[in-house]
């Protein structure tokens, strides 16, 4: 079996594999003060490491890389492979800097190329709402970056006087009769519009070069409350990220 990792700034989706099968997933909350083995506990309490025959990881967390790279070795007794250089992704990247893109931007686009095909626009509903544009031939072409809806939830707390922390689910009505039901409906619609406003502009662009129309691609914690209240969102896949490790430990599988 195969575990993945994905170390984000708000949460750690693990998930084991047995074959292209998930059987399980699991999220923790992201702690750059755990160590790794309070993370090793966590995991071994849910999964059985005798059954692990390898560990994939990526991360945009640095300190994070690791404390989970050494939960690895000591707890499961494997040197994870870990997304960044020198790793086979059968993407052509096409980026200016490609040291500057996050490795859960390439695990996203390497799920999308082989499982859903292109062109395809990922939008990632995590602590930033990211969107990755992807060719025909699996040529990530670039993308965008926004704040992510939980950040500005807290950003309206943390930084106005009056506004409450607020649970955020999908209003009944645009137009709120109350602060909170006013907030979650800026929220949420806001930024379906930001969505939709994104999507078409880099739809817009991208007729230049590609033959059809791309598909687009929602992932992320917060994916399933915002996805509906788009227009351009063809399909929500929430596990998106853990099913792209999976086909990158398999590209580098040691014969």
């Amino acid at each position: 079996m195969l575990l993945t990792i994905d170390i984000g700034n708000t949460t750690i989706l693990t998930g084991v594999f047995d074959g292209k099968k998930l059987m399980e997933h699991l999220s923790l909350s992201t702690d750059r003060e755990k160590t790794a083995d309070e993370y090793g506990i966590l995991l071994s309490a849910r999964i059985n490491a005798k059954k692990i025959k390898g560990v994939v990881i990526s991360s945009v967390v640095p300190p994070l890389l690791e404390t989970f790279q050494k939960m690895s070795k000591q707890y499961f007794q494997l040197s994870p492979l870990v997304v960044g250089p020198n790793i086979k992704t059968g993407l052509t990247i096409k980026y200016d800097y490609p040291q500057e893109l996050g490795a859960d931007r390439i695990v996203n686009a390497v799920a999308v190329h082989y499982l859903y095909g292109g062109p395809a626009i990922i939008v990632d509903f995590g602590t930033a709402t990211t969107f990755c544009a992807l060719s025909e031939k699996g040529e990530y072409l670039g993308g965008a970056i926004a704040p992510g809806i939980g950040v500005s939830v807290e950003a309206l707390f943390e930084k106005t006087a009056l506004l409450p922390r607020i649970e955020l689910i999908k209003p009944g009505r645009i137009i709120g009769k109350r602060t909170v039901e006013s907030m979650q409906s800026g929220l949420i619609y806001g930024f379906a519009e930001l969505v939709d406003g994104i999507v078409r502009r880099m739809n817009k662009e991208l007729a230049k070069e590609l033959a059809k129309e791309a598909k687009v691609i929602a992932t992320g914690g917060w994916a399933n409350l915002v996805a509906p209240a788009t227009r351009t969102i063809d399909e929500v896949d929430s596990l998106l990220t853990l099913k792209g490790l999976r086909i990158i430990s398999e590209k580098n599988r040691r014969k």
